[in-house]
């Protein structure tokens, strides 16, 4: 997929203008302190929801006209944003992070990178450090992707192996046709876990 084509060409169903709304529902009671990495950021909507609660944001995109998208709204916080492949974070993200937020990254890379995926992951967080995730569980066409379908079992194989399942449950606000399609999930990295 040739990310930055589809962003110059406006060509962006998976944007829906604003934050996610599992995401919007946990920050009215849990914001996320501390320093925040959201992979695969796209125009910043979720970098922003949380930066407004407090929380100091880096949102990162392979996509160059993504990020210039973002940075045209108005800075609420302390949020900034880079052009960046998660799949090569520089030495200076290793083990940064207090929380990464996931929204719609995990299930847009092809099914094989997901190893690479959580090594990624693992690598940015301190230890003990959160994972905060909405997957897309259920897209409403075959797996021929993106986005791809993933199981809660697949979840537990990919990143069981490195971080405790803190809290699971289903989002009572969805986007429009993704209700009862969505799971979030709150990790926490396994303080010895390396990958």
């Amino acid at each position: 997929m040739d990310w930055e084509q589809r962003y110059r060409d406006g060509d962006t169903p998976w944007d829906k203008g604003e934050a996610s709304p599992g995401l919007v529902d946990y920050l009215q009671t849990q914001p996320l302190q501390g320093s925040v990495l959201v992979p695969g950021c796209g125009m910043g909507h979720d970098v922003r929801a949380i930066a407004r609660k407090g929380g100091k944001v880096i949102g990162i995109d392979l996509a160059p006209s993504a990020i210039a998208a973002a940075r045209q709204f108005p800075v609420v916080n302390e949020e900034q944003y880079e052009v960046l492949d998660f799949f090569e974070l520089p030495d200076w993200y290793i083990g940064q992070f207090d929380y990464i937020f996931e929204h719609t990254c995990f299930c847009a890379i092809d099914v094989v990178l997901r190893p690479q995926y959580v090594d990624s992951v693992v690598k940015a967080l301190k230890p003990g450090g959160h994972l905060l995730a909405v997957f897309y569980i259920d897209p409403a066409h075959d797996n021929s992707g993106p986005p791809h379908r993933v199981s809660p079992k697949q979840l537990d194989e990919c990143f069981g192996p490195f971080f405790y399942t803190m809290e699971d449950w289903q989002p009572q606000h969805a986007y429009p046709k993704r209700l009862g399609r969505e799971r979030m999930r709150l990790m926490q990295r396994r303080s010895s876990s390396l990958i």
